[in-house]
């Protein structure tokens, strides 16, 4: 059946009258006429009767006012609950997993206040991967960590290297500090290690992890301390002091090839202005 056939039928029911109903849903009466003759002959039963100089619902068209509005109920909700993607934009963002807890939500909340009803897809890898990732067309941007003496990217914060461990870690007590790092391409592992050998503190690579949260936990459970960036280490970790110094490193944003709609350079480039960490 005719949607806009059933939303005329029960503009009689709610009018009682041909004229009325015709002028409720902006049609002519002989247009309205046609209609509820086309419904009559589709369901093969009379709807209509006259009683004196008015017209009524037959058995059968009292039966089917309920039917009807929950058709014409259906097609309208079916329709406004499509309207959720009316319009709606998707976005593969890379991002590397020990910036989820604090850079992460900033850039998403900056991205959804310009577009509400964006749709984003995070993937989580270390920069190189996320850079390759991106060569291939496989993601639309990615936030990275900056290489030395490079001015990729759009520039988002900076973050400090920083050593941590648990409070009151059972290892700080040992002769030979047992060493929870990234894996050897972060500059902290690097730097961490460099740092302990020029002070002759005599240390033990304990672990090589690829995420913060597998280095958070072990530093956590006091098995080792770690090396991160400020922004990966959670308030429940001591950062602690009077040891070796680490490097400062840039986080950026990388757009891909083919340029997303959402990230135009304007965008970009006044994204860090918004960002407080």
């Amino acid at each position: 059946m005719d949607i806009d056939v059933l939303r005329s039928f029960l503009a009689f029911v709610e009018t009682g009258s041909y004229t009325r109903a015709a002028q409720q849903v902006f049609r002519t009466q002989s247009a309205f006429s046609a209609q509820m003759h086309k419904l009559e002959k589709e369901l093969g039963c009379a709807l209509f009767q006259k009683q004196g100089r008015n017209l009524l619902l037959t058995e059968a068209g009292l039966a089917l006012v309920k039917d009807a509005k929950q058709l014409v109920s259906l097609h309208d909700q079916t329709l406004n609950g499509f309207n959720t993607y009316k319009d709606k934009q998707s976005l593969r963002l890379g991002c590397p997993e020990d910036y989820n807890d604090k850079l992460l939500p900033r850039i998403i909340r900056l991205l959804l206040e310009e577009k509400p009803k964006l749709s984003i897809q995070v993937f989580n890898e270390p920069s190189f991967l996320l850079r390759q990732k991106l060569d291939r067309g496989e993601l639309d941007a990615a936030i990275v960590t900056r290489s030395p003496d490079s001015l990729e990217g759009y520039w988002l914060t900076s973050d400090e290297g920083v050593w941590i461990c648990s409070a009151d870690s059972p290892c700080l007590k040992q002769t030979v500090l047992p060493l929870a790092l990234f894996q050897a391409d972060c500059r902290y592992h690097a730097a961490a290690i460099d740092g302990l050998q020029k002070r002759g503190q005599a240390f033990q690579l304990m672990m090589c992890a690829n995420s913060a949260s597998a280095q958070r936990a072990i530093v956590r459970q006091g098995l080792a301390i770690g090396a991160m960036g400020k922004l990966s280490a959670t308030e429940d970790l001591v950062v602690m002091d009077n040891m070796p110094p680490l490097p400062s490193v840039d986080i950026v944003m990388l757009v891909g090839a083919v340029p997303h709609p959402l990230l135009s350079p304007e965008r970009l480039q006044g994204m860090s202005d918004k960002i407080s960490l």
